[in-house]
């Protein structure tokens, strides 16, 4: 095979795997529907929600939880230490809606390296239901935010989940982390939601106790660095699956800064790497950046023949991505392409810096996995 017809054939390959990614996230992503109403015989869920420093949108957030079209169902707020700021919050939403079961517990029981799942023990051990709802704090919860996460329980169900969609960016930077969000790593997680093989997100996770519990508890989930992970390991071993909500939750954003955004996506694709190696292999080649490389050598010769691939590659790869964003009524700028480019340009380096190293910045604080233990953890 000549060296033109390989560059050829694998950028038609790589080209019609993206498109096909999109299609199938595509015939998942539904127009919004109407705020479903609670069920007659709607079952008490607990609602745990892990705080720690105040963000950009906490007061809406946090607050959006008090607001929920549900009959029955209690808030467990879980904070490390009592001197957070965000604790003040807390206090206030609950003392303004008193018609809410809520209440915040303090307290850090070091059970696992991962400090979420450290704070959120505390909340699953004092959850008064057999429904239990995980949701981080940056997670913008609409009326009917439980009926939608119990609408896609299924019998083989062990954990029912959402994928953070990035809303409300403030500039180029927050735009390049919805990039990174919406239509690259929600579609490839509903390619494998479709495909059978989802995987547990740990922003929105809706789950019953009893069957984390017959897999060792709340506790076993520090097994891996991310609880996420350790719970698809435990429901795949128990022959349950992950299913993905069809209208996804938002998470709006305000600025960021590009450090933020780099520090990010450096520990979610290092965390990748650590809990799913094999899987994480073939990351290297699902942005543009190969693609456009093989363009560009298969059209070499005349600058013109060049520009026309390689704009031609990209208006089908972005275009694409664009369409979806637009279907399922996710933030869509003019700056969004160069955010795509952007992206796809630091994709290679986000998954070389994934095999070097194992340390990353959660919450501010630089995790060693390698040199820690549960008991020895960060200072």
């Amino acid at each position: 095979m000549s060296l033109p017809i390989a560059l050829l054939g694998f950028c038609s390959f790589a080209t019609a795997l993206h498109l096909a990614s999109i299609a199938l996230a595509a015939a998942r992503m539904r127009a919004r529907q109407p705020l479903l109403a609670p069920p007659a015989d709607a079952r008490p869920v607990t609602l745990i929600r892990p705080v720690c420093g105040i963000e950009a949108f906490s007061w809406e957030t946090l607050g959006s939880s008090f607001t929920l079209d549900y009959p029955a169902y209690e808030i467990v707020f879980c904070v490390a230490r009592a001197d957070d700021p965000v604790s003040a919050i807390i206090h206030r939403l609950i003392e303004a809606h008193p018609q809410v079961e809520a209440r915040l517990l303090v307290g850090d029981e070091r059970v696992s390296l991962n400090p979420k799942l450290n704070n959120v023990v505390k909340g699953w051990d004092a959850a008064r239901h057999d429904r239990i709802v995980m949701a981080d704090s940056n997670v913008l919860m609409p009326r009917d935010y439980i009926q939608r996460l119990a609408a896609r329980w299924r019998p083989d169900t062990g954990v029912v989940c959402s994928v953070p969609i990035a809303s409300r960016p403030g500039n180029l930077w927050a735009e390049l982390e919805c990039a990174f969000l919406n239509t690259y790593q929600a579609r490839w997680e509903y390619v494998a939601d479709s495909l059978g093989c989802g995987f547990a997100q740990g922003k929105s996770m809706m789950m019953r106790r009893g069957v984390v519990d017959r897999g060792g508890g709340i506790r076993a989930l520090g097994a891996e660095i991310a609880e996420d992970a350790a719970l698809t390991k435990l429901l795949r071993a128990a022959g349950l699956k992950v299913h993905l909500v069809d209208d996804p939750f938002e998470q709006p954003l305000g600025s960021r800064s590009a450090a933020e955004v780099w520090s990010r996506q450096r520990r979610w694709s290092r965390l990748r790497r650590m809990t799913f190696p094999l899987l994480f292999v073939p990351e290297l080649l699902a942005g543009s950046f190969f693609p456009l490389l093989a363009a560009i050598a298969f059209a070499a010769g005349e600058p013109f023949t060049v520009a026309a691939a390689a704009g031609l590659l990209l208006i089908v790869w972005f275009g694409a991505e664009a369409a979806l964003a637009r279907r399922a009524g996710w933030h869509w700028s003019i700056r969004m392409p160069l955010a795509f480019l952007l992206r796809d340009l630091l994709l290679p380096l986000l998954w070389a810096d994934a095999w070097v190293g194992s340390n990353f910045i959660w919450r501010g604080t630089e995790l060693r996995p390698r040199e820690m233990t549960p008991e020895s953890p960060p200072a």
